[in-house]
């Protein structure tokens, strides 16, 4: 991990934290999702170590980059690219109710479509699709 620096924790779960982070060499912003492994039980442990494996197999436009994992201190650390353009969810909830473009609607709809069929080409199902898991560009999608 002293490859990054931590900027700002930006989220939290059941099992880990999620940290915004730059890289000391690049300079490049990314995501650190930092699992703590004592207090998983062992099927959450592999699950954990099977989504480093899937994710490091997804090289599509749609699909969130994967650039490292580590395991220090009974903490996995999954290293990914940072959606400076937030998720769907954070996107809808910005719009305070009115209503998104058709032509918007269809290109995220595509989108989508596209990262899931790139997954399902490889016989992987996701089984955890929700708008906080779409990522969204800048340019607003």
């Amino acid at each position: 991990m002293d490859k990054y620096e931590i900027l700002k924790k930006i989220g939290e779960g059941s099992y880990g934290k999620i940290f915004l982070a730059k890289g000391k060499v690049d300079n490049e912003q990314c995501v650190i999702k930092e699992i703590d492994l004592t207090k998983m039980p062992v099927k959450e442990k592999e699950a954990s170590q099977k989504e480093v494996i899937l994710l490091a197999k997804m090289k599509h436009a749609n699909i969130v980059t994967f650039f490292a994992s580590l395991q220090e201190n009974n903490k996995l650390y999954i290293v990914m690219e940072y959606c400076d353009g937030g998720d769907l969810m954070k996107r809808i909830n910005m719009q305070h109710g009115v209503l998104f473009d058709e032509d918007q609607i269809l290109s995220w709809f595509v989108q989508i479509s596209l990262g899931l069929k790139h997954i399902h080409d490889r016989k992987i199902l996701h089984r955890d699709v929700k708008a906080q898991v779409v990522k969204l560009e800048l340019e607003g999608g």
